[in-house]
């Protein structure tokens, strides 16, 4: 029986000498590999109460709309600076190589809402932790962020310490 793991693709020094980059494309071309991964997020969501999943653009709207779909929970796309047609809020981080925005709809979380976030992936954390403000800035309760993958080495979990954090496949290093 295969492992989700077993779909990830790793390619060696990309995008630089060094780094073990963890392709999740792969994963998506493969039917089975798709399936093992929903199915692992939402193996970790089992027993959670909560009312959302709240996903960024675009990996996170990959993995979070059919977790959303199957538990029947609603679906609230975070996305990039100007892409969002109504009233939003917004939130600036830190990137490696200087800063982003991301926006979220002003009326996509009720206050009360309990939120799943679900992304593809945790490296350093300042999406997320970024999403974590917006979510709570609206009144909601992040119960569980749920990672397909997660790189230990760059100790994105710092970021979210106090938040229940899940990854289903966790890889050391970068």
């Amino acid at each position: 029986m295969k492992r989700v793991e077993d779909y990830v693709r790793t390619i060696p020094d990309f995008p630089e000498p060094g780094i073990m980059f963890r392709d999740v494309t792969s994963v998506l071309q493969d039917a089975d590999g798709l399936q093992l991964a929903i199915q692992g997020v939402e193996g970790l969501l089992e027993g959670l109460e909560f009312d959302a999943v709240v996903g960024p653009e675009s990996r996170g709207f990959i993995f979070g709309v059919p977790v959303a779909y199957n538990l029947k929970k609603a679906f609230v796309p975070v996305r990039k600076k100007g892409k969002l047609p109504c009233e939003t809020i917004e939130r600036t981080y830190d990137l490696e190589y200087g800063t982003a925005t991301i926006e979220m709809h002003k009326d996509a979380i009720k206050p009360g809402q309990k939120v799943v976030i679900v992304d593809d992936l945790i490296a350093t954390g300042g999406t997320i932790e970024a999403i974590t403000k917006l979510v709570e800035e609206l009144g909601g309760e992040v119960v569980k962020i749920v990672f397909l993958m997660e790189l230990e080495g760059l100790n994105g979990r710092e970021k979210l310490q106090g938040y229940n954090v899940d990854s289903v496949i966790k890889y050391p290093g970068k």
